[in-house]
């Protein structure tokens, strides 16, 4: 399974870098702005446009998605190429994200507008992530339109179960995969039992009816959902820095090399000058 981390802050960037084990990144404007703003406040020199090129240099070879604003077929479609061609050129590692459905409140003015860019963007060869996946099927219409990735939104669709069940609960707990149970009632959301179901089930249709499609797994909040994606086969975790840097903690680990150092021998110390 690959890694993307999910962030703008370019010093997490770098940093996860370093470890060589990062495969991408996952950003939105709202990110993106934020670090901007932050930069500007402690003096430094710097603009959007700027801050994004950074982002790709630093990810060279691995894409980086770059997230639309607009809402139309037409407004997403022309800022996708606009965002495509002001950056693949020189970096060569963009990818579009565009919402499954960009409606507000269920309306029906642009329910497939979003799957209409998604068509038209995969016929000029620009890499689309399709994001807010939340349910099975919006996955299957996506690669069918010709996503190269669909983004389940495992956290929220956990939050989303809880908030309907009426759970109180805080954002970085624990979602049993298998489902939360109250009063021996399985809370779910028509059939998805968790979000770590919901990226199940995605892995499964795509691979079942062998569409060129990688499935993100996004919205993980701890390293246990981040293991069960890699057991339900998904292609890729997006994470936070905070989520990747607990990846590598046991307390088991810490009390092996406390041991390790006192048990070192002199005599093999020695060899290895």
């Amino acid at each position: 399974m690959k890694i993307f981390l999910d962030t703008a802050e370019i010093e997490e960037i770098k940093e996860a870098y370093s470890y060589g084990i990062i495969d991408g990144v996952t950003t939105n404007p709202s990110l993106i702005k934020k670090s901007v703003e932050k930069r500007i406040a402690n003096g430094e020199n710097i603009y959007l446009k700027k801050y994004i090129q950074e982002i790709l240099k630093v990810a060279k070879g691995t894409p980086v998605s770059l997230e639309v604003t607009e809402t139309s077929e037409e407004g997403m479609f022309k800022q996708a190429q606009k965002l495509y061609k002001m950056f693949n050129p020189k970096y060569k590692n963009v990818v579009i994200k565009i919402p499954i459905n960009p409606t507000f409140n269920g309306g029906e003015e642009h329910h497939f507008d979003g799957l209409k860019v998604i068509k038209r963007l995969s016929k000029l060869k620009i890499p689309v992530n399709c994001t807010l996946i939340f349910t099975p099927e919006q996955a299957l219409l996506a690669a069918k339109a010709g996503a190269k990735y669909v983004s389940p939104f495992a956290g929220r669709i956990d939050d989303y179960i809880r908030e309907n069940g009426r759970i109180k609960y805080d954002k970085n707990e624990y979602f049993p995969a298998e489902g939360f149970y109250k009063r021996k009632y399985l809370l779910e959301d028509d059939g998805v039992k968790s979000g770590i179901d919901l990226v199940a089930q995605c892995v499964a249709i795509i691979a079942e009816h062998e569409l060129d499609t990688e499935v993100l797994a996004a919205s993980l909040r701890n390293p246990r959902q981040v293991r069960e994606c890699a057991l339900e086969g998904a292609n890729i975790a997006t994470i936070p820095f905070s989520v990747l840097r607990e990846l590598v903690k046991h307390p088991k680990t810490y009390e092996g090399m406390q041991k390790f150092t006192r048990d070192i021998v002199v005599e093999y110390m020695e060899l290895l000058k």
